[in-house]
This record gives structure tokens, C-alpha cells and sequence, in this order.
């Protein structure tokens, strides 16, 4: 995902949600309706969370200092799990409040009836074009993958957390119309309570889900199965590595990429050919998948027996550099 799609997803979703927020709110004042109070903390709630996303993406963007060398990218992941958190509590748990407090005084909607569906519609279609402009900008990079794929395997976090919220939302919407709808028909406030509770349920379950997958990225994920096999190609593509021994690589950040690898290289006339075939392998990688900045190789002589061992590599020949020697000029990032 470009950081500029995200952004402007981002912005305009923060837009769609701070004028629902608004006229919900209003309406909530006119009607005393359980569901507009559950709809108007919801939209709040997701615009401080939209807020809290572009925080994130611009302290991400710090360069890299001595206590942090790798840089400050995962504080995209960091702030969008805090975006689980407000949803859960601030958004799920106040809407259940809410529907227990209205069950108990189930009062009917008597003043300004046609507010509360006239604001609801006007959301519905405020939301949707947040919702549009949110599947745009993840169809960019998508690809063929589902909508459920691409929210499990994004590693940027902004567009599933865009797209999770305004689904959210425009559900919400709906069940607020229908709980607001019956109550209206019926006059028993039993149903605006009913909508309330189903939307905290619907707001709960979204922030788990969003807490799990953000949580995943917090540990730390590996290059998708793709990106893996197009930088093992990359790497025994030329004669400078004759295998890999084994290859480990995780995000920095949505869009960083950590490469550390031992591979088996012939035997080098000198630690300077060595350098210049490590540097090649680099830049193969790099031009393979461009989000692979860091870049560790350690160089070593591979062996069928210690393959078998266990170990995969020899111990060093008067042919060939030393791992301890050739690991100091090659084992680094960069080229």
C-alpha cells in the first residue's frame, strides 16, 4: 500500500465521520433515542482513530537514531492497535451500556420522529462514500487477493483498519435504522435498545478482529510467500551463491523489509571478490523487491556431511576466507 493511498483514505474517512458525528449527536439531543447516542459515540470514536492513524504514519516517518536503528515504522502498527482498544471500549462497550441502560427505561420516541431516520440516511450516505473511497485506494494494491485476504496479509495497517471501521459503520447504520424504524412503528423503545446492543456486539467483534491481526504485525511477520520465493530466486540467480543455507527476513515497517541470510558461496580467490559478489547478490535483491533495505548475507562454504549434521555449512579451507573473516566484510547491509 503507497502511504499516499492511506492517507487519503484516511482523510477521508476522518471527514465522513466528524460531520456523522455532528448530526448523529443533534439528533440524539432532539430524540433521546439509545441508538443515535450509541451512533454518535461510534462516529467519535472513529474519528479520533482516524486521527490516531495519521499521528502514527507521520512519527513513522523519524529518521532512524542510535536507541532505534532500525527506525520508527512499527508505530503504524502500534497506533492502529490502540485504534482496536478505543473501538472495543469506546465504541462496544459504551453502545452495550447503553442498550442495558435503555432496556431498563425502554422509553418511545415521541419528538422530531423524522429527525433521527432523516440524520441515519444522510450517514448512510456520507459513510458510503468513505467506504468507496477506502476500496478504491486498497484495490490499488489488492490485487487478486479476497477482501479477507488482504485484511489478514496487509502489512500496512491503515486501509484494513479504514475498511473494517466503515463496514462498521455503515452495518451500524443500518441496525440503528432499524432498531429507531420499529420503534417508531411500534412505539416500544424495547427495539431501540435492541439496535443499540446489536451494534456494540458488531463493534466489539471488529475491534477483536483488528487486535488480532495488528497484534500479529507487532510480533513481527515475514515477506509473504511471493515476495519469499522472488528473493530466493534473486539470490542463486548468479554464480556468486551456489545455495542458501538459510533465510530469515521480517518488516521493519509496512514498508521495510529485513533480509538476513548464510549462503553457500564457491570458493573466492580473495575476501575482495568475495565483497563484489555479495554486493551483486544485494542489488539483485533489492531490484527483485524494492521494500528489502536491510540486507544481511553472511557468506560460508556449504557441505553435503554438515548438511547432514545439522549445521549445513564446513569448517573453513586455506581456499577460501574464513566465516568469521569474510562474515566482517559481508555480512552488513547496503552495497
Amino acid at each position: 500500500m503507497s502511504a499516499n493511498g492511506g492517507t487519503k483514505a484516511i482523510i477521508a474517512a476522518l471527514l465522513a465521520n466528524v460531520g456523522i458525528a455532528i448530526t448523529k449527536f443533534i439528533a440524539f439531543l432532539l430524540t433521546s433515542s439509545s441508538s443515535m447516542l450509541a451512533e454518535s459515540i461510534h462516529s467519535v470514536a472513529d474519528s479520533g482513530n482516524q486521527a490516531l492513524l495519521l499521528l502514527g504514519g507521520k512519527r513513522a516517518k523519524r529518521a532512524a537514531t542510535p536507541e532505534h536503528p532500525f527506525g520508527y515504522g512499527r508505530e503504524r502498527y502500534i497506533y492502529a492497535f490502540i485504534v482496536s482498544i478505543v473501538l472495543f471500549s469506546l465504541g462496544g462497550l459504551f453502545a452495550l451500556y447503553e442498550a442495558w441502560h435503555k432496556a431498563a427505561d425502554p422509553h418511545p420516541i415521541t419528538a422530531w420522529q423524522w429527525v433521527p431516520v432523516t440524520v441515519l440516511l444522510a450517514a448512510i450516505v456520507m459513510e458510503s462514500f468513505s467506504f468507496h473511497t477506502a476500496i478504491k485506494e486498497s484495490n490499488h494494491t489488492r490485487g487478486s487477493q479476497s477482501w479477507v485476504n488482504f485484511i489478514r496479509r496487509a502489512k500496512a495497517p491503515e486501509l484494513p483498519v479504514v475498511l473494517l471501521e466503515d463496514f462498521g459503520a455503515l452495518v451500524g447504520l443500518v441496525l440503528a435504522l432499524f432498531g429507531v424504524g420499529l420503534t417508531l412503528i411500534t412505539g416500544n423503545g424495547m427495539w431501540d435498545a435492541a439496535g443499540t446492543a446489536m451494534i456494540g456486539v458488531l463493534l466489539v467483534i471488529i475491534a477483536i478482529v483488528l487486535a488480532i491481526e495488528t497484534k500479529s504485525l507487532l510480533l513481527g511477520e515475514g515477506a509473504d510467500p511471493a515476495d519469499l520465493a522472488t528473493i530466493e530466486r534473486a539470490v542463486t540467480a548468479g554464480p556468486e551463491v551456489e545455495r542458501i543455507i538459510h533465510m530469515k527476513t521480517l518488516y521493519l515497517g509496512p514498508e521495510e523489509l529485513m533480509v538476513a541470510a548464510k549462503i553457500g558461496v564457491p570458493a573466492w580467490e580473495s575476501a575482495e571478490e568475495l565483497a563484489r559478489g555479495i554486493n551483486t547478490v544485494e542489488a539483485r535483491i533489492r531490484a527483485a523487491v524494492p521494500i528489502a533495505r536491510v540486507i544481511y548475507l553472511e557468506p560460508d562454504i556449504y557441505s553435503v556431511a554438515a548438511e547432514r549434521a545439522g549445521t549445513g555449512t564446513a569448517a573453513p579451507t586455506a581456499a577460501a576466507p574464513s566465516p568469521s573473516e569474510s562474515g566482517e566484510v559481508a555480512g552488513r547491509a547496503g552495497g
